[in-house]
């Protein structure tokens, strides 16, 4: 078998698998006539939020700080600026924390808003002689609070890109593509966090030709089962010809039925795949619970298929 995760999913020796075996739960069932479960958008909810909440919390403080910031020095600018004094560059602060939450656009708007507020304050505030705001002082600040918010919102937004194409490259397997085993935790913890019921199938290539590729034969047999099961379906890989699989089901019963559909399918196609397979919550309230339940049950059903591979060979005196 292949090497299994190794961060949140350490290794374990196996229990005795006499009483697994006799119990039954290794023999194939009958499916052919059990449909799949319906497969939608579900993924959708959880799986494109690009948010955190720990992010969108930060976000929402500094918005709410640069309102205040606006506030607090329109207030100043009013009552305590004079000539020379330069209240007006504390809009500058409010400027960049608009332009690190919102980006380019709204940082320009930002720096329009300080602007007008500036010249609202000359206006206003006695103090000040209203023939300024037709100097080239104006335009001056007005292009430099338009051009701090655009560049700032610039390279935030460059940054979040970045940030985002980092996260996807390090959630891929780099040889196959396909999501690896830190991709895989986040997927089960999503949906533990959902607390929906959902079926967890560990699948091991049986066998591999000399001249085919293991790693396009994963690739292919990933693509297989993510056609048959829908856009509900989370497939990772695991370990060297391992994958993972995610994806809704109501019962043990129902997460045996559609390992069996499976084998038989990639059978079809002329790829030998063994599934092991778990149902949360049934079988287990976290992840290595879960994981270990499939993996017995893969180990189990290879021996019964392959009983000459797992007998020790004895040597004669």
């Amino acid at each position: 078998m292949g090497t299994h995760p190794t961060s949140s999913l350490p290794r374990w020796n196996p229990p005795d698998r006499r009483e697994f075996i006799r119990s039954g739960e290794g023999r194939d069932v009958d499916c052919s006539s059990t449909p799949l479960p319906p497969t939608g958008d579900a993924a959708a909810a959880h799986g494109s939020e690009t948010e955190t909440v720990p992010a969108a919390h930060l976000n929402r403080l500094f918005l709410g700080t640069a309102a205040a910031i606006y506030v607090s020095v329109s207030l100043a600018f009013l009552m305590l600026e004079r000539p020379g004094l330069g209240i007006a560059h504390f809009y500058y602060l409010a400027i960049a924390l608009v332009a690190l939450t919102l980006g380019p656009v709204c940082g320009t708007a930002a720096g329009a808003l300080a602007t007008v507020l500036y010249t609202g304050g000359v206006l206003i505030n006695h103090a000040l002689p209203s023939s300024e705001i037709l100097t080239l002082a104006t335009p001056i600040r007005l292009v430099n609070y338009l051009a701090i918010g655009a560049l700032i919102g610039w390279f935030a937004a460059r940054y979040r890109m970045a940030n985002g194409e980092l996260q996807i490259l390090a959630q891929r397997d780099l040889v196959t593509g396909l999501p690896n085993t830190r991709a895989f935790e986040l997927a089960i913890d999503r949906r533990l966090s959902a607390d929906n019921g959902f079926a967890l199938l560990v699948a091991d290539l049986d066998a591999v030709g000399l001249h085919e590729d293991p790693d396009r034969a994963l690739r292919l047999v990933a693509d297989t089962v993510a056609g048959l099961l829908g856009p509900a379906t989370d497939v990772s890989r695991v370990g060297s010809d391992e994958l993972a699989v995610l994806t809704p089901c109501e019962s043990v019963e129902h997460a045996a039925q559609l390992a069996v559909r499976l084998e038989r399918r990639l059978c079809e196609a002329g790829t030998d795949v063994t599934f092991g397979w778990s149902a949360y919550p049934r079988e287990g309230a976290n992840a290595l619970t879960l994981y270990r339940a499939a993996d017995e049950r893969l180990y189990a059903r290879r021996v019964l298929r392959e009983p000459r591979l797992h007998v020790p060979q004895l040597v004669g005196a």
